[in-house]
C-alpha cells in the first residue's frame, strides 16, 4: 500500500521543512507531494527549492509562485505594482530558480498502481487563489470540483488542515508546513495511504521547529527595511501564527482606501480593539486541530 506524505505552503521556511523531513523518517513514506507555495513569506525560498528538487518530490505551483512569475510582466494585474516583496524574492532566486518555478505544473493526477488516482492542486482546479475550507458551503464545493468525476483530491492554500467529504469527493488539505495560522507554532502535514478501495488519512502531524533562524535571517537580509509594511506584517504572522496581512489589507480598504501603506496606518491598525470583522470567517475561531468530517454511520 502506497504511503504518500502531503506537504504544502512551505513558504520559504527551511527550519520547518527540515523538521518535517526528520519527522517523516519512521513512517516508511513511498513518495512526497508538495502542493504549492514552496516560496515567499519565509526567508529561505532558494534553500527550500534546492532541497525539494534534489529529493525529486512531486511539486505543484501555487499562487505565490504565480506572484513571482507574473510580477512586472504584462500578465500582472495593475494593483500588483504596489507589491514590495516579489522583486526582493527575485533577487534571492535568480533566473535559474525562476525558470524552475515556470516549469512546475498547476495540477497533478497521481496514479499509483495500488490505489485510485488522486488529484492535486493548490487551491481549486484552475484557481490557486481560492481554497476549500471548513466554512465552504457544500454546493460551492460541488461547483468548484464539478469538472472532476469524484474520488480523492488534495488542495492547500488555506493553511487549514482538513479532511472533508462532499458528494463523491474526499478532500484533504495538509495545512501549512511553513506558516501556521491557527495559533499553533508547529508545521502541519499529512500522511495518506492508498489501497484499491481508496485513500485513507493515516496521520495528521504537527511538528515543532525553531523560529530563531527565521527571525535572524529576516534581520540579516534587511527584509523589513527593503519591503516595508508588508514585510512587517509577514514577520507578525510568524510571531503570532495568525493572519495579519489579510486583516490589515481589509481594514485599510474599509477605512483608508486611498492611502498608501505607511507605518502610521500599521500602528493605527494594531491599536484596533477588535479586528474580527476583517478576518475571513473560516479563521475567526480557528483552533489548532484537524478539521475533519465526522464518520458517516
Amino acid at each position: 500500500m502506497t504511503r504518500l506524505a502531503v506537504l504544502a505552503d512551505i513558504h520559504g521556511n527551511l527550519p520547518a521543512l527540515q523538521a518535517v523531513i526528520d519527522d517523516m523518517q519512521p513512517f516508511a513514506i513511498d513518495h512526497v507531494l508538495v502542493a504549492g507555495d514552496s516560496v515567499n513569506w519565509g526567508p529561505f525560498s532558494r534553500q527550500v527549492l534546492e532541497l525539494i528538487t534534489a529529493r525529486r518530490w512531486a511539486v505543484l505551483r501555487g499562487n505565490n509562485e504565480f506572484y513571482l512569475l507574473d510580477y512586472a510582466t504584462k500578465r500582472a494585474p495593475k494593483h500588483w505594482d504596489r507589491f514590495t516583496m516579489p522583486a526582493f524574492i527575485h533577487a534571492q532566486l535568480g533566473s535559474h530558480w525562476l525558470n524552475v518555478l515556470a516549469s512546475l505544473p498547476d495540477s497533478l493526477s497521481l496514479r499509483f498502481r495500488d490505489a485510485p488516482p488522486i488529484r492535486a492542486f493548490h487551491g481549486i482546479p484552475g484557481d490557486p487563489w481560492t481554497a476549500i475550507n471548513p466554512a465552504s458551503p457544500a454546493k460551492q464545493v460541488q461547483t468548484w470540483l464539478g469538472a472532476l468525476t469524484g474520488g480523492a483530491v488534495i488542495g492547500a492554500h488555506s493553511h487549514i488542515a482538513l479532511e472533508r467529504r462532499v458528494a463523491g469527493w474526499q478532500i484533504f488539505n495538509p495545512g501549512s508546513v511553513g506558516v501556521p495560522l491557527d495559533g499553533d507554532f508547529s508545521a502541519s502535514y499529512m500522511i495518506l495511504q492508498g489501497q484499491p478501495t481508496g485513500w485513507q488519512l493515516i496521520e495528521h502531524r504537527r511538528v515543532a521547529f525553531d523560529y530563531a533562524p527565521i527571525y535572524a535571517e529576516f534581520e540579516r537580509q534587511g527584509f523589513v527595511e527593503h519591503c516595508g509594511v508588508a514585510a512587517q506584517l509577514v514577520v507578525d504572522e510568524f510571531r503570532t501564527a495568525r493572519l495579519q496581512v489579510h486583516p490589515y489589507q481589509h481594514w485599510k480598504q474599509t477605512h483608508h482606501p486611498q492611502q498608501p501603506d505607511s507605518w502610521t496606518l500599521l500602528d493605527e491598525f494594531r491599536q484596533c480593539p477588535d479586528i474580527s470583522a476583517h478576518i475571513p470567517p473560516a479563521y475567526r475561531h480557528l483552533q489548532p486541530r484537524l478539521h475533519r468530517d465526522p464518520p458517516v454511520l
